[in-house]
């Protein structure tokens, strides 16, 4: 059972006048530039990506080159493709954490220092994530909260540390099925802890090198995504400020992007979200990807199969597919022409809207 007060689902619609001005087609994804506000809007459901037309805002005479890649001749971080010359990171597994996302007991902590973060709709519509830290290891981290059935389709093919307050006996044996080793509050001992000056349950928070003292397989994790090299911002897409991800129950997310720091910045609840000690969360990718949700009152992702992928990066979207046949082994996501999407060296965050909900660009 859920812990927090579910606000009523809603699935986002839109108008028949919107449809007819958005031009979209009945189970094919739609996807049109309306001159008049220069925003790109997106529904997904159907099997190939549709780019912008070249008599539209966004034309394809603002499409950048393509990449060039080069090979690190070092180590690097798996989970951001930041360069590792020291090999700081390459004994360690990653660590995963099932962290609040309500806001309602204050800011979290530690989310900026994840390499990668996972959102996922839970019950009535409300979002919770799923934070992968491997190569920083944070002081806290937290709020942390219960596990949920999406959560072993991420972990599976991550392994290491599993990090949550407990959970339904259901989300319990699903999550027993993963390659993890799991730490609840009743066996974290003293590297998890209530603070006194935050409302239940909204106050439980780890202490990262504690918690990574739990052990598991030392060895890394496998690279989720493919990168281009440190420095190369080239990247082919068309041009964008603004992204929008319509979560249901007022969930919804928009992400800015800020051309001083590289980075996309997230807003939250009206707001830009901040850490607790000021930092933004501003990663340098956000992958949206669209995945099923089965399971009704107790929803389940499905991230086996393939689907509608977007991704942000570098100031620019390029739409694709996902696609991972094997549940335990990370998925590929490709453009489309096949060819792999190769993101920006650094936090990615992974956004998994359900197919048919909003998103849109500007």
């Amino acid at each position: 059972m859920s812990d927090e007060q579910p606000v009523a689902s809603r699935r986002r619609t839109i108008p028949m006048w919107k449809q007819r001005r958005y031009q979209v087609a009945a189970g094919g994804i739609a996807l049109a530039l309306v001159a008049i506000v220069a925003v790109v809007v997106v529904s997904t459901g159907g099997d190939e990506p549709t780019e912008p037309s070249s008599s539209s805002t966004v034309s394809s005479s603002s499409t950048t080159t393509a990449p060039t890649t080069t090979v690190f001749s070092g180590p690097f971080a798996p989970l951001t493709g930041v360069p590792d010359p020291n090999g700081t990171v390459q004994g360690r597994a990653a660590m995963t954490v099932k962290i609040d996302n309500t806001q309602s007991g204050g800011p979290k902590r530690g989310v900026d220092q994840a390499d990668v973060v996972y959102e996922e709709v839970v019950e009535g519509g409300l979002t919770r994530l799923a934070a992968v830290f491997q190569s920083q290891v944070p002081t806290d981290i937290g709020p942390i909260r219960s596990v949920r059935l999406t959560d072993q389709a991420i972990v599976r093919p991550i392994g290491g540390l599993f990090v949550y307050s407990g959970g339904a006996r259901y989300a319990e044996s699903s999550i027993a099925t993963a390659p993890v080793v799991r730490i609840n509050e009743s066996a974290a001992g003293g590297a998890m802890y209530r603070d006194s000056s935050r409302r239940s349950p909204f106050n439980l928070f780890g202490r990262g090198p504690d918690l990574f003292g739990f052990g598991g397989d030392p060895k890394p994790p496998p690279a989720l995504f493919q990168y281009r090299s440190v420095g190369d911002t080239d990247v082919a897409g068309f041009p964008i400020t603004e992204a929008f991800v319509g979560f249901d129950a007022g969930f919804d997310v928009t992400w800015n992007w800020d051309a001083p720091s590289r980075s996309w910045h997230r807003t939250f609840k009206g707001q830009q979200e901040l850490v607790e000690g000021g930092a933004p969360i501003a990663p340098k990718n956000v992958v949206v990807q669209f995945v099923d949700y089965v399971g009704g009152g107790t929803p389940e992702a499905v991230m086996t199969g393939e689907g509608t992928v977007w991704v942000l990066t570098e100031g620019v979207a390029i739409q694709g597919r996902w696609i991972r046949p094997d549940p335990g082994a990370p998925g590929r996501l490709v453009d489309a022409d096949g060819a792999p999407m190769l993101l920006t060296p650094g936090q990615t965050w992974v956004e998994l809207p359900e197919n048919g909900y909003e998103f849109r660009v500007s």
